[in-house]
């Protein structure tokens, strides 16, 4: 690599001192900086990296040789690209509980080795084969005697705190990390948490009381002396903040898209049909990734992971989406991604100059979009016109499998039931004709026993 190529930093990567992130045809690097090579070489030398990295909880990289160093550049590193970069607003409560217990377990093996997190954030785990990973690599510093670990307010705030609110409160309640970046604050995360938290005294001790305490020394910065810690009592307080993610349990509720299938409209012989052509159409399409759009609990996405397919799974249903990662985490799927994502009101571009978190059509387009029994919702349930839908999928695939369902059939005859029909130009022949106008019709088939008709379309 040549270094004097110029580097351009990717939108989140400017906060951090130590190094940038960057992309260079196609691929991603890190500069490590000269203030950072205490730690780096800590890091490498130690043992630390090469145990993270067997463990899986740490992304791997490799060091490149470049001709010229730049007077701050260190080293460069190349780490393992990541398929999909997804956010702790978009995970469901299992998601943001294992990539909180993989911190914690972080942690603690780096104070077996002199070292520390610096960062306690969510931001830096991302999924990779169904399993939570680290990817900052120069999140490490040298551990201080009887400092205090100086991500603990951090990881309360963008872990604790949410996941209290989701068992709590509402399951849906980790969306405000889409708020607030650097963590629900603990003052607010207080106040909304109800009287019975109060007896958990781990929620007690590292939300009501951390809050009540931050809040004092804020007014009275001149008194707040730091704590000194041994490394023994700070091993303590980690163990008992992973006892308290680990005891945080949400109970999973059946909702009307979680048990969808056991009560759609389909017959066993229509719903087999639908499988068959799903499949041909995969087979036609020949892709390596997918997004599943309004996957429910997964089942197509299911069928394109036997096909080797990567599969991102999207649904607005938090207890589908729950259901969908455990079943993976517990058949170890490594090719699913299930992410809580309303595609009504996706993830937006945010943070410093709106580009620090992308949004969801921002970080990728892909080969194929599945979209089924989906459009009648968006366009009846949501009055989103056919054509708006076609130009959204038109910007984000090159495939779409889409499957349109006429007014005769029960599911919309249910929505229309307290409504007036206003929705005239919900028609096949319309459909096919605005689908068309941006995509190329390759196939197009009508299900066995129902009245639903499956399309494969194409750009």
């Amino acid at each position: 690599m040549k270094a004097s190529e110029k580097i351009k930093p990717i939108s989140s990567s400017f906060r951090d001192p130590s190094g940038t992130v960057f992309y260079q045809d196609g691929l991603i690097y890190r500069t490590v900086n000269f203030e950072y090579k205490e730690y780096y070489d800590h890091l490498i030398n130690s043992g630390l990296y090469d145990q993270l990295v067997k463990l899986k909880y740490l992304i791997p990289h490799k060091e490149i040789k470049i001709r010229k160093k730049d007077k701050d550049i260190y080293k460069i590193i190349k780490p393992q690209k990541i398929p999909f970069i997804s956010y702790p607003y978009e995970w469901t409560f299992s998601q943001l509980k294992d990539a909180a217990l993989l911190t914690l377990a972080i942690q603690k093996l780096s104070l077996k080795h002199d070292m520390s997190l610096k960062d306690g954030s969510g931001f830096n785990i991302q999924f990779v084969d169904g399993k939570p990973i680290l990817i900052d690599t120069l999140s490490f510093e040298k551990y201080q005697k009887d400092k205090p670990w100086k991500a603990y307010g951090q990881f309360c705030r963008l872990f604790l705190s949410p996941l209290a609110l989701m068992v709590y409160q509402d399951a849906t309640l980790g969306r405000l990390l889409r708020l607030y970046l650097d963590g629900i604050p603990l003052e607010i995360a207080s106040k909304l948490l109800p009287p019975s938290s109060y007896l958990n005294l781990s929620i007690l001790v590292h939300i009501h009381l951390h809050a009540r305490s931050s809040r004092y020394y804020a007014d009275k910065p001149e008194s707040g002396k730091q704590a000194r810690l041994s490394k023994v009592t700070l091993a303590g307080i980690i163990e008992n903040l992973n006892s308290a993610i680990n005891n945080l349990k949400w109970k999973l509720k059946k909702t009307e898209w979680s048990d969808y299938y056991h009560f759609s409209n389909y017959s066993s012989s229509a719903f087999e049909h639908k499988e068959r052509i799903f499949k041909h159409f995969l087979k036609i399409a020949k892709v390596k990734n997918m997004w599943d759009m309004g996957a429910n609990t997964g089942h197509f996405s299911k069928i394109a992971e036997s096909f080797g397919i990567r599969t991102i799974a999207f649904d607005s249903d938090i207890a589908a989406i729950e259901q969908l990662y455990l079943d993976c985490k517990n058949a170890n799927r490594k090719l699913i991604l299930p992410l809580f994502v309303d595609i009504t009101n996706p993830s937006p571009s945010i943070g410093w100059e709106s580009r620090e978190r992308l949004s969801m059509i921002d970080r990728g387009y892909t080969p194929l979009v599945s979209a089924l029994a989906l459009i009648h919702h968006l366009s009846i349930g949501q009055n989103i016109p056919f054509e708006n839908l076609s130009n959204f999928f038109q910007k984000i695939c090159r495939w779409l499998i889409n499957e349109f369902i006429p007014k005769e059939d029960s599911q919309i005859k249910k929505m229309l039931i307290n409504r007036r029909d206003i929705f005239t130009l919900y028609t096949q022949t319309n459909f096919e004709k605005v689908f068309s106008e941006q995509f190329i019709l390759c196939k197009k088939t009508k299900l066995k026993d129902s009245l639903r008709v499956m399309y494969l379309f194409k750009q």
